[in-house]
């Protein structure tokens, strides 16, 4: 019975057919992306875009290794982008009743320090206080030798807390090792194997232990020592990532995973809410991470995403719920801004459907310093404001106004900040004024539509 549901669910969340991009926004993509590799020296890069829970493209670009063209059926490890499913595994055991999200952890995994007050809620949030056993961003030498998750337990789930539970919010790969080992203990299967039949299998999944991708068949990580020669990286020993970022998986893999999340499918809904609501500390505040995820806004858009880094890999996951698209971006390179360049870059090619610009609004600069000029030496022509601005002028506010931009001078420049856009039936454009000396002042504007509309406000302050 549960295959034959979680198969349904599957297809319902993954559908069968997709709609193409564009011929232009497609082309727009494919330009991004060889610009943004050949800029940073990436060596490749695999791409996946849902829009309105559909995938439309599916493409990988440059080289997996020194031996084999990037393909995008070659997994990618995703390293931290492997949390979500962590604490996803957390929360279905819930559902069965294995544990609270408040439980202590001493209850499942001794010794721990202060694992009497630890709760497995603050494991996932990161407010547990454990201190990250993987702060850096390369391979440090104990990684060189093949570990267990016990073992880095016993060398930093035991040492003093950085902070009380629940106070701070500090990233730590040691929390998400100790909630692995806490659904291998309450499961009795190892991880990756209660993830298969949980969650890959039923939505036709096929992600890898990373481990095991570290050969010639499949994407080899790279380096870069600021800004010498890109080097093949060396991969850590085995058993380094485990539950804080072990999968490797292709993007149209995870773009699944994403539909899900968008549908409320394959767990229950409120496993998803749960996962995405931003666990507040003590004191109140939040810095959006819910349990293996952030939910936050971010370019004007609501964002569900998280990033992550192994030895020699870069990936980013983004998911915007409120319209069930998603950008996932994966590289080879444990260098350069270049996912978050590619994901905001598509984000503006693929899915923003900007406001209509008034194209018939000019920037009025002109007009703007003759009336500066004007304020500045107290010589106002009234007739180019309206009834409501020459009220705003009184004999004080033009006193303070010349008295006060006087003595600055005549600015050097005045730039417009951005394209006139309309409120309350006026065009608003705002300018920055600058000086000779350095010195800035902001200067707000709403006026009648057109060339010669009057002045509806007309005021400058502080930077």
């Amino acid at each position: 019975m549960f295959r034959t549901a979680a198969a349904l669910l599957a297809l319902l969340a993954f559908p069968a057919t997709a709609q193409p991009l564009t011929a232009d926004q497609a082309a727009r993509v494919d330009r991004l992306v060889t610009t943004t590799l050949a800029d940073t020296g990436v060596p490749s890069v695999e791409i996946a875009i849902v829009r309105d829970g559909r995938l439309v493209l599916d493409k990988a670009y440059g080289k997996a290794n020194e031996g084999l063209p990037a393909r995008p059926d070659l997994p990618y490890q995703i390293a931290s982008n492997s949390k979500q499913f962590t604490a996803m595994a957390i929360l279905l055991l819930r559902d069965e009743g294995k544990l609270s999200l408040d439980d202590r952890v001493s209850k499942f995994i001794p010794g721990i320090t202060e694992g009497d007050r630890i709760t497995i809620r603050e494991l996932l949030s990161h407010t547990s206080g454990l201190q990250d056993f993987w702060p850096q961003d390369y391979m440090f030498a104990d990684m060189t030798v093949t570990t267990t998750p016990q073992h880095i337990v016993d060398k930093w789930a035991k040492k003093p807390l950085d902070f009380q539970p629940g106070t701070r919010w500090q990233y730590s790969n040691t929390g998400y090792v100790v909630a692995g080992m806490i659904v291998e203990k309450l499961s009795g299967q190892p991880l990756l194997a209660f993830l298969n039949q949980r969650i890959f299998g039923p939505l036709g999944m096929h992600p890898l232990d990373q481990d095991e991708t570290n050969t010639p068949a499949f994407p080899a990580g790279y380096h870069r020592f600021a800004l010498g020669p890109v080097r093949v990286a060396t991969p850590p020993a085995r058993g380094w990532l485990y539950a804080a970022g072990e999968l490797s998986m292709t993007a149209a893999d995870l773009a699944k995973w994403d539909i899900a999340r968008m549908n409320r499918a394959l767990v229950p809904a409120r496993d998803w809410v749960e996962q995405e609501t931003p666990v507040l500390r003590t004191d109140g505040r939040t810095n959006g991470y819910g349990l293996g995820v952030y939910n936050r806004y971010q370019r004007e858009r609501h964002v569900i995403d998280h990033g992550g880094e192994a030895v020699g890999f870069l990936t980013q996951n983004t998911v915007y719920p409120d319209t069930k698209d998603a950008i996932i971006v994966f590289t080879n390179a444990d260098f350069s801004g270049a996912t978050d360049t590619l994901t905001s870059g598509i984000e503006k090619i693929v899915l923003d459907n900007p406001e209509p610009a008034l194209t018939t609004e000019s920037d009025r600069l002109a007009d703007v310093r003759a009336v500066y000029d004007a304020l500045a030496s107290g010589r106002l022509d009234r007739s180019k404001f309206t009834a409501n601005l020459n009220y705003y002028f009184t004999p004080t506010t033009l006193g303070d106004y010349r008295s006060s931009l006087a003595p600055l001078g005549p600015p050097s420049s005045i730039t417009i900040n951005r394209a006139p856009r309309l409120r309350g039936g006026f065009v608003n454009r705002n300018y920055t004024i600058h000086y000779a000396n350095g010195k800035e002042l902001t200067l707000v504007t709403y006026a009648e539509g057109g060339a010669n509309g009057r002045w509806e406000q007309f005021m400058i302050m502080p930077e």
